[in-house]
């Protein structure tokens, strides 16, 4: 099972695509790490580099649609190769979102009011995301100050998390 603990990328926009988040330009790559350095390069938010704001991220939080476009596995591999396994967001594209469990990333999605109060509380602080999956929980952490976010993913989901991903849920069941 992968990890979902880390510190927090916050990207406070709506219908970030699959082209913001690895332009269609690197497809030709034939391996994830290959991916690594073009994570987010075209996307286009006030104060956003992602030279300088993805490194040592684990976990993104953002608006409502991420992952909207097209339906390339290469969006979920480009935030895997940066250690970037959970992404949490008011709703995502369907294909996006059943792209990350089926690599064993979490996709998660939470009310717009939860998510605005993420991005009051925590966006501008150095914040540190853990999850507890067993109990279906977030912790935000940052300077001092803890909140505790209830979470559901289906059954399904859960087992591919656990597993690793469906190719690897497919071995130990099939």
């Amino acid at each position: 099972m992968k990890n979902f603990n880390g510190k927090a990328l916050f990207l406070d926009r709506a219908d970030i695509n699959t082209d913001e988040i690895i332009p269609a330009k690197y497809l030709t790559e034939i391996s994830k790490e290959a991916l690594k350095p073009f994570l987010l390069e075209d996307l286009r938010i006030d104060g956003f580099s992602p030279r300088r704001d993805i490194e040592g991220k684990q976990v993104i939080i953002t608006r409502a649609n991420f992952g909207c476009g097209s339906s390339r596995e290469h969006a979920p591999w480009a935030l895997e190769a940066n250690g970037i396994n959970l992404v949490i967001a008011e709703n995502f594209a369907r294909i996006f979102r059943q792209n990350m469990f089926n690599c064993g990333m979490m996709a998660v999605e939470l009310p717009a009011h939860v998510i605005d109060r993420l991005f009051t509380d925590f966006a501008r602080k150095e914040t540190v995301v853990a999850t507890d999956l067993e109990n279906s929980v977030f912790t935000f952490s940052a300077n001092g100050i803890n909140e505790a976010v209830r979470f559901s993913i289906s059954g399904f989901d859960r087992a591919l998390v656990q597993a690793g991903g469906w190719v690897e849920y497919a071995d130990a069941k099939y």
